[in-house]
């Protein structure tokens, strides 16, 4: 055999042990899963994180949810005359996958949101009005805005076509380790810098008048997030696609998602409220020290606690809404005070008293939602006709010309106040609460990683507040904790993932 062919068969040899051996290691056992996972918070964030962690570890891990109040979390609804009204968050976008995801693979129903025709008052008047027709709604706001409704439009499509690329990444297993960093690999700097200028200094910059950000845009705002166009450009494009068309609910009320997440997951629920959590060394079965953590937490008048391997807050770090301690801590987890907008949601059945709005007899109204702007001295950020969550046909008609009707408030209404805004009413229904952040650009996001194996979802929503925002940081949280415990970095914070997947088949 000559000298080359010995190297060639050597080298052969070689290649030959390589691949052994790579492959030996591409079939080698990933680590053992973890025995046991807390979940703090039973809203969509934490039960979709649930959902997703059940489906990365599998069937042996025990997951308990924990949560003080209803599984939920804010998707609240309110009883009024025997029927169920969505109290907060009620409408859900088409091209929100993850809530269309949840209700086909949970066997739910959804049903159209028909919010009728808008108005929206200054104070004094009505200085736009819907019609039921398509074409006079257009005429109506090229005549008073040009083309800044088109604007805004395309404007709205833009951020939302980048904003498609977070399912491509998730449903590739991709995770990120910070707000910010899903954001940039979402739309680059240009996302990132929507959460430190306000909407209004975006769109100004863009040439939108003040007619129009005062008209159109502030009430949107009032009414989504009960703040004007001084919140961050994201939120406030966010806010804007709930103008949209083709809106949808899940029949039930949009808090059944939540139920049938937990059910899917497998999940054991804790009717109790999270004290404190603590790191501390245990010894598990197979004899060696461990780190854990320890969760205390109350169930009425009892304490009681457990250990856990990964824990996952799913509810604001505020003192208002959960007031967890973490104790021990070195370095300590930072302080969480950011603070959150109180507004109260009330629902009354009565006959609106239409002239406050319109000259027009009240049987020529017509309306069925109307905002209000920010230079109005209006106690109201808007008031709307509302559907049941089982309304399946959109609200029901009026009986003796009284509908049911929800308003949102920074303060609770006056009796006064109730007597203005309707001729005979029967008083329903409210509800105190702190739905969504207090927008404040620059926006800094809580971290995602508090500890180790502590994770936190709900800095998200200082990005934007929504139901599909919730359920995607569940789904990057449940992700984040599975490649951190398998120690697969290089499925978190890659760059150019956008780059990377157009080019795979």
């Amino acid at each position: 055999m000559g000298r080359e062919t010995m190297a060639l068969v050597g080298l052969l040899l070689g290649l030959g042990l390589l691949l052994c051996e790579l492959g030996s290691l591409a079939s080698a056992e990933p680590r053992a899963p973890p025995d046991r996972i807390a979940i703090v918070g039973a809203g969509i964030g934490g039960t979709s994180s649930a959902y997703y962690l059940r489906k990365k570890f599998g069937k042996d891990v025990k997951i308990d949810v924990f949560e003080r109040g209803e599984v939920g979390g804010r998707l609240a609804t309110l009883r009024v005359q025997g029927h169920d009204y969505e109290a907060g968050g009620s409408v859900i976008h088409p091209l929100n996958l993850h809530m269309k995801r949840f209700v086909k693979d949970l066997g739910l129903s959804s049903v159209p949101v028909s919010g009728g025709l808008m108005g929206v008052y200054n104070g004094k008047s009505l200085v736009f009005e819907e019609s039921s027709w398509f074409i006079i709604n257009m005429v109506k706001l090229v005549w008073r805005y040009g083309f800044q409704s088109l604007r805004m439009h395309m404007w709205v499509e833009d951020l939302l076509d980048k904003f498609m690329r977070i399912y491509r990444y998730q449903s590739h297993d991709y995770a990120f380790s910070s707000v910010e960093k899903l954001m940039f690999a979402i739309g680059g700097d240009d996302y990132v810098r929507l959460l430190n200028q306000t909407l209004r200094e975006n769109l100004q910059k863009a040439g939108f008048s003040e007619t129009f950000l005062n008209e159109m845009v502030a009430p949107i705002m009032r009414v989504n997030f009960g703040q004007s166009t001084d919140l961050n450009a994201f939120v406030g494009a966010v806010s804007m696609t709930a103008a949209d068309s083709n809106l949808w609910a899940v029949e039930g009320g949009n808090k059944v998602v939540c139920s049938g997440l937990l059910q899917a997951s497998s999940s054991n629920l804790i009717s109790g409220s999270v004290v404190s959590i603590e790191e501390k060394t245990r010894t598990k079965q197979t004899g060696s020290p461990t780190k854990m953590y320890e969760v205390v937490y109350k169930t009425g008048a009892e304490t009681h606690s457990g250990f856990y391997d990964i824990v996952l807050v799913a509810t604001p770090l505020n003192q208002k809404m959960s007031d967890i301690t973490f104790r021990n801590f070195d370095p300590p987890i930072e302080e969480f005070n950011d603070p959150y907008q109180h507004l109260v949601t009330t629902f009354i059945q009565g006959e609106l008293n239409s002239t406050l709005f319109s000259s027009r007899p009240k049987d020529q109204f017509g309306l069925s939602t109307v905002l209000v702007t920010d230079d109005s001295d209006m106690f109201i950020n808007s008031l709307s006709i509302v559907a049941s969550v089982r309304d399946k046909e959109g609200p029901a008609p009026a009986v003796d010309g009284m509908h049911v009707w929800k308003t949102f408030s920074r303060d609770v209404l006056t009796k006064d106040q109730v007597s203005k805004l309707f001729l005979s009413y029967d008083y329903a229904a409210r509800k105190h609460w702190l739905p969504y952040p207090h927008y404040a650009p620059p926006q800094k996001c809580p971290s995602i990683i508090l500890h180790d194996r502590l994770y936190y979802l709900n800095g998200i929503e200082f990005a934007a507040s929504c139901m599909e925002m919730s359920a995607i940081a569940g789904y990057n949280a449940a992700l984040l904790a599975y490649h951190r415990w398998n120690g697969n970095e290089d499925m978190i914070d890659q760059d150019d993932l956008y780059e990377k997947l157009k080019t795979e088949l």
